[in-house]
């Protein structure tokens, strides 16, 4: 697996997940693989980045608004995001852009 996502030509949708966590893990780290196994099976899943030290910062593209709306209403995606209420972030955000250019070295 790459560190950056290889994602198509624009248009396409970024969600931007940034979080402090608490320090107990509670069963996150089982449960962020499983999450990212379930949204790689997910229509139109085009990749994720990650990074974390004092606040995580993720972010998922999508090739559209429609698949970020049915990856937020995922069944096990929503008992994550209830965890993630009350077990494993002090804090977080979402925000949802759409990217209209790219470019890389």
């Amino acid at each position: 697996m790459s560190l950056l996502a290889n994602t198509p030509k624009p248009p396409y949708y970024a969600v931007i997940f940034t979080s402090v966590r608490r320090l107990e893990d509670n069963g996150y780290a089982k449960a962020a693989t499983k999450m990212l196994e379930l949204a790689e099976q997910q229509s139109g899943f085009l990749g994720i980045e990650s990074v974390s030290d004092e606040i995580g910062i993720t972010v998922s593209y999508w090739t559209d608004l429609t698949s970020i709306k049915n990856w937020k209403a995922n069944t096990e995606h929503l008992a994550a995001q209830k965890s993630g209420r009350t077990l494993w972030y002090e804090f977080f955000k979402v925000r949802i852009s759409k990217v209209e250019r790219d470019y890389e070295l």
